[in-house]
Order: structure tokens, then C-alpha cells, then sequence
């Protein structure tokens, strides 16, 4: 294997899994499992419902993992799944759950707000737009790599 990620590589594949282990510690100082609270999370960021496909997009998590996740949050009274239109499903909080989520998902989500409202509104627009165009970038790479398998 002759490729070496350049040292930026190196440092931004750090940051990336350091900003994971910190997600990771706050889950567990919470008491949930990762999958748990990205769910709570996303549902509780979503207003208290959320569609099952979103979750597991916005999540970049596995159906499976996702409805594993899950069956623990409706066995524990925290969440219930809805059928909604055209055979989706849709996650909603319940009563407890919304409550458990603000003390949770809601206190990470003011957290991540204060962290970006401390930062210069330049700095935040460089960020985001970096981010995004790195992302795009790598979608049209991940794009072109579905072509060429396709080709052969």
C-alpha cells in the first residue's frame, strides 16, 4: 500500500473521530448508547416526530441498528413508531421521551448552538462552506465511483 494520507488528511481524520469520541463520552455520561441518543437527537431536533428514513439518513446509522435501537426506546416508554403514509413510518416522542430528550438531546443541541454563536460570523460562514464543499466533493468522487462500477 504506497497512498499515505497527506498530514491535513491525517489532522482532519483525527478531528472527524475526536469529535465522534467526544459524541461517544456524552452519550455514555448520559446513560444511552450512541445509536440511542442520535436517535433521541434527531427526533427531539425534529420537533418530537421524525420519518423512520430520515433517522437513519440524518443518523448514518443502519436500518437494523437503527430498529434495534429503537425497540429498546419503545420498550423503555421514550418512543413509539407511527405508520404514516405510503407504508413509512414515522418516530415520535412520547410524553416521557420528549421530556428525557430536552434533558438529554435538547441540553447537546443548546451546547452545539453556544459553541457556533461564540465563533465570528466569518469564521462560521468558512466552516460551513468548507464542510460543504468538501462534502460535495467527495459525493461526486463517490458518484463516479458507482459509474465505473457500473462500466466494467
Amino acid at each position: 500500500m504506497g497512498m499515505h494520507h497527506t498530514n491535513e488528511m491525517k489532522r482532519y481524520r483525527y478531528l472527524l473521530g475526536e469529535i465522534e469520541a467526544a459524541y461517544h463520552e456524552i452519550s455514555f455520561q448520559m446513560g444511552f448508547s450512541d445509536s440511542a441518543l442520535k436517535i433521541l437527537y434527531t427526533v427531539c431536533d425534529s420537533g418530537g416526530s421524525c420519518p423512520l428514513k430520515e433517522i437513519c439518513r440524518r443518523c448514518g446509522l443502519s436500518k437494523q441498528t437503527v430498529n434495534s435501537s429503537l425497540r429498546k426506546l419503545e420498550g423503555e416508554g421514550i418512543a413509539y413508531l407511527k405508520a404514516s403514509r405510503a407504508k413509512q413510518k414515522t418516530v415520535c416522542l412520547t410524553e416521557a421521551g420528549k421530556s428525557l430528550a430536552g434533558q438529554t438531546a435538547g441540553r447537546i443541541i443548546e451546547a452545539e448552538n453556544e459553541i457556533f454563536a461564540a465563533w465570528s460570523k466569518e469564521d462560521l460562514q468558512s466552516y460551513l462552506e468548507l464542510t460543504e464543499r468538501f462534502l460535495t466533493s467527495l459525493q461526486e468522487w463517490a458518484g463516479n465511483l458507482k459509474e465505473r462500477r457500473h462500466d466494467e
